[in-house]
């Protein structure tokens, strides 16, 4: 039976007026041969155009133009063996399914196929039912004669057969059945033609090339990975034909600069700061990156060296992996990173060979506790694909993943796919093509059907084949416009293309454990990691350790510890450092041989504070101690430099020429360097030192004490007291002379009133403070040593052209060259008993006039000359000593921490207490009290010591006064003149209690 007018295209057949034709004839005459015929003749047609070879994907949903649900139903209907409800019922609903696609003007009524069937043989209700489904395809394609939509093609380039692929096509069909189900107005059609491009860049190329060229595509959908994508871009911008990639995220296609290029995806490049965080967060300071050697995999490294650089992280080596990689060859890159001691990697590859990777990491042993692996995207979309044997291999590392709203849509589709593929999951790139393929619909139908055409410029190429004879799409401008403009709610959430690829504001954390990733947090880039997607601003300010950010982790090896990302390596290799034993201070370090191990035993205050140091880092650190004879300075710390030692450990200077080769910790001594110059004894004896402990003000104030004191007691007592008594100038005398006999406390007088008393006893207290103190003040100016420093600034060293004593140490040596100072002038010496011979001679006998030592020497040398020298100023500056190890060593950053924490907490005083006791309590600390002239610095005693006893004497006074001569003029307020007064003051007081005690005692004894 040849029947013409059936179109295949992607398993679909369409049908036209022609085919309509053949199928009624066909139903015409076979009712005329009843049942046998018929069904004879609908196998030759089905069997004749490949009905039963087509598959069932578009089952679920039918779409009239698809005749492959009419031609399955025909099919049922002739081989039906039984004729009842069961086929009226899927006519019934099959016509009702017509209506709610608008293919049918009305509903047929139900009871009218219901009354066929008691009326009709079996043949006649066959015919029947079959030419009412041959009456409503007449309709159907009748009307799309009419209004039929222009087909626009589009090609798709895509590894078929892979899980991937089956995935993605299935997410391309299905994304266009909806768009144009739920838009049956739509002006323009996709036709989609798939091609297999086998995993291969240069087929992948040549299929886009001869979609462009044979099937004058106008966009086309792929490929899978980057590498493929990077000549078909530079294709579809000759061409001007988009190329829509909703898996290719290398950033290095971004560098191609084609404007024809859209992502519908996210680029690698914007997962780079959620790994940074994540490394931020819990202060790792290396991290090795771990990547394929291809496109995909370069394309991150830039981007992610710029972000760990942000935050001071070191890339100490980079991992990179053939794509076509044996075991033994992935076994020798896992068995170099075991031997290193960076703990913390960041694995960027296709999933496919990251599964191979991690079963080798765990087979080897750098799965287990202590190591940290951080996977990109790349591998964490792809983990619902993987087996759990895969996943299991990768059990505690942490990844970044796309991360997908949830949304009714998304969940309608997910449903489809588990009813469609129960034993698969659906990945993000599943999402991605569904979307990429609903906005090129979209913008397809925005930019019409017009000008769908392809020009080749030179009427030279166009009988040209490939790349020369490679026409421009017309249609290529006005699409690229309206896809950048496409935007709308996707499954994959807000689509919308900012710069020709999405852009991610959310990133999901997970962990895997079990099969595939357990959430522990998100991504932004306003707020950083979040603990949820909906985490408030305000909330963030509260955070303080990883578990307010992060939910809780298991890490490899089953353990809830943060690992602390470096290690002494697995090699067994100790940590070989290096002591000096040419040490002239045994305070700072001091070796000693066991007489019975031959071993060298150090001991000091640097070993000791090393140890503290050691004790307080994050991890445990193995070290021996190795012994540095007969060896400088420089070249000591050259060894580091050379790889002899792994560290030094002792009183080494930090400077910036070591620096240069080596790394040092942060200082735990104070920096600089001091000037040490003798002292003598310099004060002059004058003849007035008598004076000097006295201010001339205190002096004055005493004089005119004395004096007031002598009036007040005389008004007190010379009218009551016979010993104040008498002529003027006897009284005078007196008065002076028990003023003055109160400084020597040996008064011959008597007192006797109240008043006068309580002035004397005032008078007294002060007079001792003052005799106290001045005596302690002029003995000390009388028989102490006052030392004066023979030269006070390195100035006055250079204006006298003076010989000055160095450490052997460059960086002084250096240092006093650029101060002015000759060669002549400069004088070396080794040990502290040479640098006090040299100032303990005269310069012009071989001597020098001062020495320049660093500020922890000068100590410990003051501390054992103390009256003979002394530090007058640090006029240059050093950083004092650190711990030496070699550039690029994770521990130097670790040992400054750990310094720190042992200079803030009590165990640095206890070793310097331990060291340096006996040295301070001999000797003031040199650096809190270095004073180059003494003499100057003599406070003497002034009012501001005494006023307070100055005042409550002349209160006193004061009203002793008062009270005196208000009784006095109390009882003679009779006398009018002051001559009467002044005379009546000078005679005693004959009714005073005290004259009456007198008197009452002395006729007592004349009556005895």
């Amino acid at each position: 039976m040849n029947i013409n007018g059936i179109k295949k295209q992607n398993e679909i057949i369409l049908m036209d007026k022609h085919g309509v034709k053949c199928v009624t004839k066909l139903v015409r005459d076979g009712s005329k041969y009843g049942k046998r015929g018929l069904g004879k003749g609908c196998k030759d047609f089905c069997e004749a155009n490949d009905v039963l070879k087509i598959g069932q994907p578009f089952m679920s949903e039918l779409v009239w133009e698809d005749s492959v649900p009419v031609l399955r139903i025909l099919r049922k209907q002739v081989h039906s063996i039984r004729f009842d409800t069961l086929n009226n019922n899927m006519i019934y609903d099959f016509s009702n399914h017509l209506c709610n696609k608008r293919a049918l003007p009305y509903r047929p009524p139900r009871f009218f196929l219901s009354l066929q069937v008691l009326t009709m043989t079996r043949e006649h209700y066959l015919a029947l039912n079959l030419l009412f489904l041959v009456l409503v395809l007449l309709m159907q394609v009748g009307e799309g004669q009419q209004n039929r939509a222009t087909d626009v093609k589009v090609g798709i380039v895509d590894d078929v057969g892979m899980a991937y692929s089956n995935m993605t096509l299935f997410c391309i069909n299905t994304s266009l059945s909806d768009f144009y189900s739920s838009h049956p107005e739509t002006r323009t059609r996709l036709v989609t033609t798939v091609v297999d491009s086998k995993k291969d860049v240069v087929i992948a190329a040549a299929a886009a090339l001869d979609l462009i060229t044979n099937k004058e595509v106008k966009a086309i959908l792929g490929p899978w990975n980057s590498m493929q994508a990077q000549l078909m871009i530079e294709i579809g911008q000759k061409s001007h034909v988009p190329i829509v990639s909703y898996s290719a995220t290398s950033p290095f296609l971004a560098s191609i600069r084609s404007q024809y290029f859209f992502r519908a995806t996210y680029d690698d490049s914007s997962q780079v700061h959620a790994v940074k965080a994540i490394i931020k967060l819990f202060g790792w300071r290396e991290v090795v990156p771990v990547y394929v050697d291809n496109t995909f995999g370069e394309g991150i490294m830039p981007h992610l060296t710029d972000a760990l650089q942000e935050i001071n992280v070191r890339i100490p080596y980079r991992t990179v992996i053939s794509p076509n990689a044996t075991g033994d060859e992935i076994s020798v890159e896992l068995l170099r990173m075991m031997t290193r001691p960076t703990r913390v990697f960041v694995v960027h590859t296709e999933d496919l060979l990251a599964s191979r990777f991690f079963a080798k990491a765990k087979e080897i042993g750098l799965m287990k506790q202590g190591y940290v692996w951080i996977l990109t995207n790349g591998i964490t979309d792809g983990l619902s694909l993987m087996k759990e044997a895969e996943t299991d291999a990768m059990q505690g590392v942490l990844g970044v993943k796309t991360y997908v709203p949830r949304s009714d849509k998304l969940e309608a589709f997910k449903s489809k796919w588990k009813n469609r593929f129960p034993l698969s999951d659906l990945s993000v790139y599943g999402l991605w093509a569904y979307d990429a393929t609903t906005a090129l619909a979209m913008a397809i139908e925005e930019a019409g059907a017009s000008n769908l055409i392809f020009v080749t410029t030179d009427d030279a190429m166009r009988n040209m084949s490939g790349l020369q004879g490679l026409g421009v799409s017309q249609y290529g401008p006005k699409l690229l416009q309206t896809l950048s403009k496409v935007r709308f709610k996707g499954l994959s959430g807000d689509f919308r293309f900012i710069n020709r690829e999405l852009q991610p504001s959310v990133l999901e954390i997970v962990n895997v454990n079990g099969h595939g990733g357990r959430t522990i947090g998100y991504w932004t880039k306003e707020h950083g990691l979040l603990k949820h997607v909906d985490q408030r601003q305000a909330t963030t300010t509260t955070f303080t350790t990883w578990k307010d950010r992060l939910r809780p982790i298991i890490w490899p090896g089953d353990t809830t510890f943060v690992p602390k990302g470096w290690e002494i390596p697995t090699n067994g290799k100790r940590l070989k450092i290096g002591v000096p034993t040419n040490n002239h201070f045994p305070q700072f370090v001091k070796g000693t041989k066991d007489p019975i191990t031959n071993s060298t035993i150090f001991s000091g205050f640097c070993i000791d504070y090393f140890e503290a140091v050691i004790q307080a880092m994050p991890y445990d650190v193995s070290y021996d101690y190795f012994p540095v004879e007969d060896m400088d300075y420089e070249t000591m710390v050259y060894q580091v430099y050379l790889g002899k030692y792994d560290a030094v450990v002792g009183d080494t200077t930090i400077s910036a020429n070591r620096s240069m080769y080596v790394e040092f910790s942060l200082p735990y001594t104070p920096s600089g360097v001091g000037l040490v110059v003798p002292v003598k004894d310099n004060v002059k004896r004058s003849s007035t030192i008598f004076l000097m402990p006295l201010t001339w003000g205190l002096c004055l104030l005493s004089l005119l004490s004395f004096f007031i004191i002598a009036v007040v007691v005389w008004v007190l007592e010379h009218r009551v007291n016979p010993d104040f008594d008498g002529p003027g100038r006897y009284q005078i005398s007196t008065i002076l002379w028990f003023s003055f006999s109160i400084m020597v406390f040996a008064p011959r007088e008597r007192v006797l009133s109240f008043w006068a008393r309580l002035v004397v006893i005032i008078w007294y207290f002060l007079v001792l403070l003052l005799t106290q103190s001045y005596t302690a003040s002029l003995a000390s100016l009388l028989t102490s040593q006052q030392l004066y420093p023979t030269v006070t600034n390195i100035n006055s060293l250079l204006a006298k052209g003076e010989r000055v004593g160095n450490q052997r140490s460059p960086f002084i040596l250096g240092r006093l060259r650029e101060s002015g100072f000759s060669d002549a002038n400069l004088v070396t010496y080794g040990s502290p008993e040479q640098c006090h011979e040299l100032l303990d001679t005269e310069p012009a006998k071989g001597g020098v006039s001062a020495v320049f030592m660093e500020l922890p020497y000068v100590r410990l040398f003051l501390g054992q000359h103390c009256n003979k020298y002394k530090m007058v100023q640090t006029p240059f500056k050093v950083d004092g000593f650190g711990f030496v190890f070699p550039i690029g060593s994770p521990l130097v950053a670790d040992v400054s921490r750990a310094i720190l924490k042992v200079e803030e907490s009590n165990k640095a005083n206890q070793l310097e207490s331990a060291w340096f006791k006996k040295i301070d309590e001999s000797c003031p600390d040199p650096f809190t009290s270095p004073d180059p002239n003494p003499s100057e610095s003599f406070r003497k005693l002034g009012i501001d010591s005494f006023w307070v006893l100055f005042v409550a004497a002349a209160i006193v006074c004061v009203t002793a006064l008062g009270k005196c001569m208000f009784h006095f003029l109390k009882e003679n307020r009779d006398q009018r003149n002051l001559q009467g007064l002044w005379e009546k003051f000078l005679q005693p007081d004959t009714k005073s209690y005290i004259n009456q005690v007198k008197k009452c005692q002395c006729s007592n004894g004349s009556q005895s």
